[in-house]
């Protein structure tokens, strides 16, 4: 087993990418990447899986995430493998253009999981095993939710969930 410290670089910035893009506040996740890690410190001699250990840190980060949000009286909305290698799908490249803004908007008003899940896929570079990991659900769970998650951004994007996506 690797020590914490190694741990801790490796998957620092993947654990803040992901906080920042649940809360969209730098500061909170910040203090939520450190408030994650302590927590893994303390526990990291009970886990299991000690190969999924990114998957541990991420359920971690997002307990605390939603412990933030109760202590600081956030509302929270409860957030294609077919495509070739370093390809984006068409709502990736939107997000990327002018209207990004109103798609920042669209995805932060999705309901939970979809937004998460959305977030974990495409921001967070997650496989769909890891992320029905986070959840404690299946990896054709996680397909299916990302698959109504682009769906839903679509159709709030004034599409019929198929065209942009």
């Amino acid at each position: 087993m690797e020590d914490f410290e190694a741990i801790y670089r490796r998957h620092l910035t993947e654990v803040y990418r992901f906080l920042l893009k649940l809360s969209g506040n730098p500061d909170a996740a910040e203090e939520l990447t450190q408030q994650t890690f302590a927590i893994a410190f303390e526990k990291l001699g009970r886990v299991q899986d000690k190969g999924k250990i990114v998957v541990w840190l991420c359920q971690i980060a997002k307990l605390e995430y939603y412990a933030w949000c109760r202590k600081n009286k956030v509302r929270t909305e409860r957030l294609d493998d077919n495509l070739p290698s370093g390809e984006e799908v068409p709502l990736e490249q939107m997000i990327r253009k002018e209207d990004g803004e109103n798609a920042k908007r669209i995805l932060h008003g999705l309901p939970e999981p979809y937004r998460e899940v959305f977030l974990l896929r495409v921001t967070g570079e997650m496989s769909f095993k890891n992320i029905g990991k986070i959840f404690g659900k299946s990896e054709s769970w996680g397909r299916v939710t990302f698959f109504r998650a682009r769906k839903m951004i679509a159709e709030r994007m004034g599409g019929d969930g198929y065209e942009n996506v």
